[in-house]
């Protein structure tokens, strides 16, 4: 019999599978073809058995939403995924659980998939990497793959020799065992992103599928990496899942709009399945002759696959015949136009025009008024024309009637739709979201004109993507915010300029109300318009310069700009570098010598953006590396990590915030800056800290207000390890950040087979009493505090008994303290000789600030592993610190082996500082040209410290 060439139509499922308590977000079916394993946003997986349709088991483990399912080819393991990043591996009879939940990812893990031999897992996430794991130790296998955007799907080719892997950007093809990326290939177009792949059975095609922008299916040949015929169109949203049945024949794709498409090979649609919400999964039945699809509406739906080489069975009675074939015409005809074309798209075999479409979408309304398929088909045509205007409108006629219906049926049916209100503040809500990290006035790379956040959202909400978008969320209530954000986000695409600022920069009123295409391109300016032009040509609407796009008039929006700069820069769409100094043809080297790496600001937004492109002098590109992002060139990076003195993962991947201040500042130590207060506000956004703004309050000023507040949140000392000069905000900290350019202090420490040794020579009664209340005092010390300049510092002292400067060396002194071995201090300081002879008023002491790493405790913040039952709060061991010994028998044991440990370190020599006296209880630092390396005279001295722990405040 000859095919059909209409889509045959089915709207009730064979049997529905009930139990989930929210969307069913992943599927997997056993190559038994018995069971079935689901995963939701309920945070449970549950195991089916397909005959009887009942719920086998409901496990249990996940702390947030399951993305993500798959079973491994012999159907003995499950594993899935959450929005934590988190992955728990269960039996695939028992469902009981195999391991505890391993934290693999920092953010939502997306996609799963074993290898072919059931020897690896992989996993993808939107932390923006891929990684492999070995099924019998569950433990991460060589590095992790970064892949420079949020991962989507990952999907092994049939042979294993291959990995998929879908991205928000493009889509990536590696070789599991060497790590070497094969290929790397735009697929979505139209700033959409890649949602979903299928290899065919043989392994000589990858389908992808695309998002919201770009709802279609494409065939790549894995030989070449090349498109191979026309897009598959149909779907009108998000293509959440591809699936190939087992035969290599059929193709099934899940879908936004709520439907699941089957195809053929060739591209042909066969037949489509009509869900009452989004779909978020679809797979075969081990035999190929069922489908399986589950989404928004709670249920996994099972559905037969129609025979394919007879003519289409005959229609579902439930569904009346003349509405069912104008349906089959209508869905089967209409597509989204092209971004290319504003005329339909012509029909091929049984394909209508628009107006015949609109025409058979009112027979079906005028057959039954209150039968809202009529009124879906012909917002769906006029949405598929782009008449966006009428669409809407056309639906707010729908929703009227549905607002006015006596039915209890039509109310509920009404539940699936927003009215033209409801949508819009579902927009704006994803406007507001996305404006908030973006400048406050940019370029519009367009028009050449200066645009504020105001005039940004009214361009967006007159423009043809606004209306698409606000036609598409009437109709989907049910349409993910994710999906609206991602249409948001790709219309206030922003490029950020990074550049070294040079004479004649045009500032604010130079551009204001002009078109900065028409001005003369002379100086600055030319920077300008070249830089947006290169914005405009990556895709990106705005365009955002510091020279031009500030107010330096206004001292408020001054502010506001330095301390969300760092913002700006890590949520833009890419980071435009402008080597002015570099000229083409360069040669590798020529970065590390240019200007703009030795800048504060600079360093700013190169930390900050994950999108960045080198352009020389030229505007040609540095090294003529066509990379889409620089931070993926690992030439680049070297060069980059080279220059810096930074690890190039670490500036690929840097994450802001006070931890490892210490080594942050050193690397912000040999930075430049024009305005001396800008040395300290360029690092506001590495630290993650916001203070006032106030240029001309001076160096030491601002450095101080920022070291004070590191030290403050961190609760560390390492802020305060400097040599050098004491700065007149607080004598602990320095009058400049060079101070920082020497590494942090690092003193030999002994082995684990050390310390067990020493702890081992401690263990008499006495010495584990006195270690035990050692480390209770220290332990309830508090952390370092800074209040109106003065600093609260938690230390062990040691007085010191003599001062006396060396014979010709003037800065030069030899330094007798009690408990430690004499030191030397050489100072700029001109300090008072004395001595148990010659003894002096004024008190010093040798401090070690005390740094609560050694009590050894663990790190509750650390969320990259989960937390032991043993150390939850409330927990023997998390209370031990402060149990009085002698009570709980092996936490005893736990606590006096921390206690002798911390004796044992206290007894290597520490970084030491000079405090001296000034009025009553105030003391000063002693500022040191070197490190001051104190050393401890024996354990007797250790002994002595219990008396000595005090916290003293200090200038």
């Amino acid at each position: 019999m000859a095919e059909s060439s209409e889509p045959i139509i089915r709207m009730i499922p064979n049997r529905p599978f009930k139990g989930h308590e929210s969307t069913v977000n992943a599927g997997a079916v056993f190559p038994d073809g018995r069971r079935m394993a689901t995963g939701s946003s309920d945070k449970t997986i549950r195991l089916w058995d397909l005959k009887d349709g009942v719920v086998v088991k409901k496990m249990e483990g996940h702390l947030g939403c399951v993305r993500a399912v798959a079973g491994s080819v012999d159907g003995q393991l499950i594993a899935s995924g959450d929005k934590n990043g988190e992955l728990i591996v269960w039996d695939g009879d028992t469902g009981e659980c195999l391991t505890e939940a391993i934290k693999c990812h920092s953010d939502w893990l997306r996609s799963l998939d074993f290898s072919p031999d059931g020897g690896i897992l992989a996993t993808g996430s939107w932390d923006e990497t891929t990684k492999l794991w070995c099924t019998k130790t569950w433990k991460m296998q060589g590095n992790p793959i970064h892949c420079g955007a949020a991962v989507n799907c990952v999907r092994y080719s049939p042979s294993g020799e291959r990995v998929a892997i879908a991205t928000h950007r493009d889509i990536q093809i590696w070789n599991p065992r060497t790590r070497k990326r094969i290929a790397k290939f735009k697929a979505a177009i139209d700033w959409g992103w890649n949602s979903s792949l299928a290899w065919t059975t043989d392994g000589t095609r990858l389908l992808s599928g695309g998002s919201a922008s770009d709802p279609t299916i494409r065939e790549w040949d894995s030989s070449t990496w090349k498109q191979v015929g026309d897009p598959w169109r149909g779907h009108t949203d998000y293509i959440s899942a591809i699936a190939m049945n087992p035969t290599g024949t059929l193709v099934a794709s899940a879908s936004s709009d709520n439907h699941v498409r089957l195809w053929r090979l060739s591209g042909q649609c066969i037949a489509i399945f009509m869900d009452s919400r989004s779909v978020s999964f679809v797979t075969f039945s081990a035999d190929g002759r069922h489908m399986f699809s589950g989404g928004v509406d709670m249920k996994t739906s099972e559905w037969e696959v129609p025979a394919l080489t007879v003519d289409s069975p005959k229609e579902q009675e439930s569904e009346p015949n003349t509405q069912n074939r104008f349906f089959k015409r209508i869905m089967g005809t209409v597509r989204p136009a092209s971004a290319s074309t504003s005329v339909p798209v012509k029909a091929k075999s049984g394909q209508i025009l628009l107006e015949e479409a609109l025409l058979e979408a009112q027979k079906v309304i005028e057959l039954n008024p209150l039968y809202y398929l009529g009124y879906q088909l012909k917002h769906a045509a006029l949405h598929g024309a782009q008449r966006y205007d009428e669409a809407i409108q056309a639906f707010q006629a729908f929703l009227s009637m549905l607002d006015n219906a006596p039915d209890i049926q039509m109310i509920k049916l009404r539940q699936h739709f927003l009215s033209l209100s409801e949508a819009e503040d579902a927009i704006r809500t994803a406007i507001h979201i996305q404006i908030e990290n973006t400048p406050l006035r940019v370029l519009d790379t367009s028009t050449g004109l200066l645009c504020d956040r105001n005039e940004q959202i009214y361009a967006f909400e007159t423009s043809r993507e606004y209306k698409e978008l606000l036609s598409l969320t009437m109709m989907h209530a049910h349409l993910r915010f994710e999906r609206i954000e991602e249409a948001v986000v790709a219309y206030f695409r922003c490029a950020m300029l990074s550049h070294r600022w040079e004479e004649k920069e045009p500032l604010l009123h130079d551009i204001r109300d002009k078109v900065v295409y028409w001005l003369k391109p002379v100086g600055g300016i030319l920077k300008l318009q070249s830089f947006c032009k290169v914005a405009r040509d990556a895709g990106c609407r705005w365009a955002w310069s510091d020279t031009c796009c500030i107010d330096k008039n206004n001292n408020v929006e001054v502010q506001e700009s330095v301390n969300s700069m760092f913002v700006w820069y890590r949520h833009s769409a890419l980071t435009i570098v402008y080597l002015s100094d570099v000229l083409s043809p360069s040669k590798s080297g020529a970065l590390a010598k240019s200007d703009w790496i030795g800048r504060s600001w600079t360093f700013q937004e190169l930390l900050a953006s994950r999108v960045v492109i080198f352009y020389q002098k030229d505007w040609s590109l540095y090294l003529g590396d066509r990379t889409p992002n620089h931070k993926e060139s690992a030439a680049i990076m070297q060069e980059l990590g080279d220059a810096t003195g930074i690890d190039p993962q670490t500036l690929v991947s840097f994450h802001p915030g006070v931890k490892g201040a210490r080594e942050k500042l050193r690397w912000a130590s040999t930075r430049v800056t024009t305005l001396q207060e800008d040395i300290a506000y360029s690092l506001f956004g590495i630290f993650d800290i916001h203070l006032p703004v106030i240029y001309g309050e001076k160096k030491q000023n601002a450095l101080g207000k920022l070291l004070q507040e590191i030290v403050a949140r961190s609760g560390e000392i390492g802020a305060l390890d400097w040599v050098g000069k004491s700065s007149d905000f607080n004598s602990c900290l320095p009058a400049d950040i060079a101070s920082y350019q020497p590494c942090a202090l690092r003193l030999p420490s002994l082995s684990e087979g050390k310390i067990q040794e020493a702890v081992s020579s401690l263990r008499n009664t006495t010495a584990v009493e006195l270690a035990s209340n050692l480390y209770s005092l220290l332990h309830d010390l508090s952390v370092p505090r800074f209040a109106n300049c003065r600093l609260r510092l938690p230390c062990i002292t040691f007085p010191v008994t003599e001062i006396r400067q060396l014979p010709g060396r003037d800065q030069t002194y030899k330094v007798k303290a009690q408990g430690l071995q004499d030191v030397l201090i050489t100072t700029e300081d001109k300090l008072i000789q004395f001595s148990p002879t010659r003894p002096t008023g004024q008190t010093f002491f040798l401090v070690r600030p005390w740094n609560r790493d050694l009590l050894e405790l663990p790190d509750f913040a650390d969320h990259t592993q989960r937390v032991e039952i043993s150390t939850l709060p409330g927990s023997p061991l998390h209370d031990s610190p402060a149990q009085p010994p002698g009570e709980h028998g092996p936490v005893d044991s736990e606590f006096h082996s921390r206690a002798l440990r911390l004796m044992v370190h206290l007894g290597q020599p520490f970084g030491a500082f000079l405090l001296a006296q000034q009025r009553g209880t105030e003391y000063k630092r002693v500022a040191s040209d070197r490190d001051i390396i104190a050393h401890v005279k024996g354990m007797t001295s250790v002994h002595d410290m219990m008396y000595s722990v005090r916290t003293l405040e200090i200038l």
